[in-house]
């Protein structure tokens, strides 16, 4: 069959996995004086989630476990599965002390307070 590629073929799942890897974005406001972080996050749970800053540089670490179905067999799997860390460069220095955190239908918002 010309033209035809075999599945494996494919980049995406010729490649090595590299496991969970969650999006941010990241952006600034002056009123007040602060960075916001969004993280996906789907399927973790919040308790298996760590945030530390050090310096200007933010880390979000934990786990995405895969649903555990004893009488499961798989046909087709993609969807990434377990630890996670993502360091986050910050584009100036913040007052980590005062950052808030929420996380609601998966997605992490942080808020980080700019020093006045």
């Amino acid at each position: 069959m010309t033209g035809r590629r075999e599945l494996w073929e494919v980049a995406r799942f010729s490649a090595p996995r590299r496991g969970f890897q969650p999006q941010c974005d990241c952006y600034r406001t002056d009123d007040p004086p602060a960075l916001h972080l969004v993280l996906e996050l789907p399927g973790v749970d919040p308790a298996d989630v760590r945030i530390i800053a050090v310096g200007t540089t933010l880390v979000v670490s934990g786990v995405r476990e895969r649903p555990h179905s004893p009488a499961a067999r798989y046909h087709q799997v993609e969807i990434e599965y377990g630890p996670f860390e993502r360091e986050i460069e910050l584009a100036e220095d913040v007052d980590a002390d005062e950052a808030t955190a929420t996380y609601e239908a998966g997605m992490l918002r942080l808020e980080v307070p700019l020093p006045r």
